[in-house]
């Protein structure tokens, strides 16, 4: 099997089905829309990367980035496209003209861009329209893909995307962070979002105010960066918060256990979400949880089982939920025990990630080998 895979930058989640795709035996082409890696990590052992060449600078729907695209299609021959999100990667492929096309929503991409602008609701369904297959994280997304395409629900493969369960798991961090803040004896909530409009990091900010002025012995973690980053940083010390707030940055993916097992809470505000391997990641490593009413999280999430729930964009209501699983422990606990088996049962990567497999070769036996239609 000869995979392109295309996606917008390089993320942990891209280095995790790269190396899958390795590791199913298939030859791998890459073609990241930018250069940006979220990933430090450097690319499986495997994968050839292609660039764009001449065309690096153009917009991503350019005529010259089609062009670039049917060379890469036409040199590497691959029998299966894979691109995402849904409005960028899948779009542009659909547009070169290559096929089979294996579309993969990011989450975001469907549940809530699809439906923004009428340009929006145009790439959603083309970019649909001329795919062989459509993978997902979650039913809210199958759901909006029935809602723009016609797909068959047997070309729409769901399953969370999964993590590393030997790595978030429960246990004693190997860092010191709390006692190097002075923070051994406080409660502390972790969000690990990134600093970008959608997660909506600056309701997370005004509402951990408001739970200190409640709860003083509260502090948080705010592991990320991003477009915002300036803003949040400047908005952490306009609510004279910053003796109470640790925003290190970004910070090496493989210390990222650690960080949970250093806090009490997981928190996010994002305003939307599919699965969120954030979210799944905390949930490994026995956290309690709290996370925005929406979405994929209601498929993880139960109001005061494994944790709480919030109104997106809403500081007031994400305080709320915040505030007694903070102060009551024993609640927390519960909790924390709950999500450790919810995450072990249904966040297995290994496990879930032949369902995927099933999908591309059936996609490739149906359609032969890749081609570039004129359009």
């Amino acid at each position: 099997m000869n995979i392109l895979y295309l996606s917008a930058a390089y993320t942990t989640h891209d280095r995790r089905f790269l190396e899958s795709f390795v590791g199913a035996g298939w030859r791998v082409t890459y073609l990241p829309l930018s250069d940006k890696r979220l990933d430090r990590r450097p690319l499986p052992a495997g994968v050839a990367i292609a660039t764009w060449g001449d065309a690096s600078d153009s917009p991503v729907l350019s005529l010259a980035r089609r062009q670039r695209l049917g060379e890469v299609i036409a040199q590497s021959a691959p029998d299966v496209v894979i691109a995402g999100p849904v409005q960028s990667a899948a779009a542009l492929a659909a547009l070169a003209g290559a096929q089979p096309l294996i579309t993969v929503s990011w989450g975001s991409d469907v549940l809530v861009d699809a439906d923004k602008t009428a340009r929006d609701r145009f790439l959603t369904r083309f970019a649909l329209g001329n795919s062989a297959g459509v993978f997902g994280d979650c039913l809210a997304v199958r759901h909006a893909v029935h809602r723009h395409s016609s797909i068959g629900d047997d070309r729409i493969v769901t399953f969370p995307w999964g993590i590393d369960l030997d790595s978030f798991s429960p246990g004693e961090p190997k860092i010191s962070v709390r006692r190097d803040l002075g923070w051994t004896d406080n409660e502390v909530a972790i969000s690990t979002r990134s600093f970008e409009p959608v997660y909506a990091i600056d309701v997370l900010i005004r509402a951990f105010a408001a739970v200190y002025q409640q709860r003083p012995s509260a502090r948080l973690l705010l592991i990320g960066s991003g477009s915002l980053d300036a803003d949040i940083r400047g908005l952490i010390e306009e609510l004279g918060i910053d003796t109470v707030v640790h925003a290190p940055g970004r910070i090496a993916y493989e210390l990222l256990p650690d960080y949970f097992r250093s806090a009490d809470l997981y928190v996010s505000s994002a305003l939307s979400d599919g699965t969120s391997i954030s979210l799944v990641e905390a949930m490994a490593c026995g956290l309690p949880v709290v996370v925005s009413d929406s979405f994929g999280n209601l498929e993880w999430v139960r109001q005061g089982v494994n944790g709480a729930l919030a109104r997106p964009g809403d500081p007031e209501s994400l305080a709320a939920a915040m505030l007694p699983l903070l102060a009551n422990r024993d609640v927390a606990g519960s909790m924390a025990k709950a999500n450790i088996e919810t995450a072990r049962k249904r966040a297995n990567w290994v496990a879930n990630f032949p369902q995927l497999v099933t999908l591309v070769e059936t996609v490739a036996e149906g359609s032969g080998s890749t081609h570039v239609k004129e359009r």
